[in-house]
């Protein structure tokens, strides 16, 4: 892998991570553009990916960095002596509901990530089932035209809901933020809450994607001459993530999120014709 080719890369997947275009999806395709053989692949294994997705994590680190401090002290808290029952936490400390919400809607995706493991590795070689998935995604972004009233809280039932489509989107082509906030609004909720509950929300699954592959890293090491170039993918990643969840926070504000499936619906569309003609 060039350095050339890591930074686009880095730099498609710090854009798609959190624009509701599917990252997994675009970095499929982006390989199989840029030239991104088998053999290559096998090279650099899972480290590249790791590297990346590291980026991203610190972008939404950087971007809600209280609320998450927020959430550690709350959960050492619990560990107090003279703390309120975990009941009356719940209901008075918002950081430690947010906590809690965020491990009840992270469960779906953790469970189905590890089960079906196999099958997801296999089905991020397809381009043609990325396309696919992208029109679907382009039908998820669309309904949001047609949203519930905002007058819903966030609890147990609708960060599980949401946590459902997070697993959903484990598909490559199904957009991991589109699918989450799409279903948040449409649960009712307001936009801001729906966009940080998501953004918040991809922290354990990348975090735990990442942990899970380092094993792998390091008993398979990039070599010495690959290391810049992941690094140098890593702060693309990073840089194009804050962009990206700046940017995708002010369309939601917006209440345009749908503008993103006509993209979505160009590039699968487009990819399925190419790639079945060929």
């Amino acid at each position: 892998m060039s350095l050339i080719q890591a930074i686009l890369l880095g730099l498609i997947q710090g854009l798609t991570e959190f624009l509701p275009v599917s990252s997994s999806g675009h970095l499929v395709l982006g390989q199989f553009v840029l030239g991104v053989d088998q053999a290559t692949k096998n090279e650099i294994g899972v480290a590249f990916e790791v590297f990346v997705h590291f980026g991203t994590l610190l972008a939404v680190v950087t971007v809600y960095w209280r609320d998450i401090l927020g959430m550690i002290k709350a959960f050492f808290s619990i560990f107090s002596f003279n703390r309120p029952s975990l009941e009356d936490k719940y209901h008075q400390d918002a950081d430690f509901k947010m906590m809690v919400l965020i491990l009840i809607g992270s469960l779906p995706a953790g469970i189905l990530g590890i089960a079906l493991k196999d099958i997801i590795e296999e089905a991020f070689v397809n381009p043609l089932l990325v396309c696919s998935m992208l029109i679907v995604t382009a039908g998820i972004l669309f309904s949001t035209r047609y949203l519930l009233k905002e007058n819903q809280k966030l609890g147990f039932t609708n960060s599980l809901i949401i946590g459902f489509a997070q697993a959903f989107a484990i598909t490559p082509g199904i957009s991991r933020s589109g699918s989450t906030i799409s279903t948040g609004l449409f649960m009712g909720l307001d936009r801001e809450t729906a966009a940080k509950f998501s953004f918040l929300l991809s922290v354990p699954v990348i975090a735990g994607a990442t942990i899970l592959e380092i094993k792998n890293v390091v008993a398979h090491p990039p070599a010495g001459t690959m290391i810049i170039n992941f690094i140098a993918g890593t702060l693309v990643a990073y840089i194009s993530g804050l962009i990206a969840i700046k940017f995708l926070l002010a369309i939601i504000k917006k209440g345009k999120l749908e503008v993103f499936a006509y993209y979505c619906l160009i590039v699968g569309i487009f990819g399925v014709s190419w790639l079945l003609l060929k």
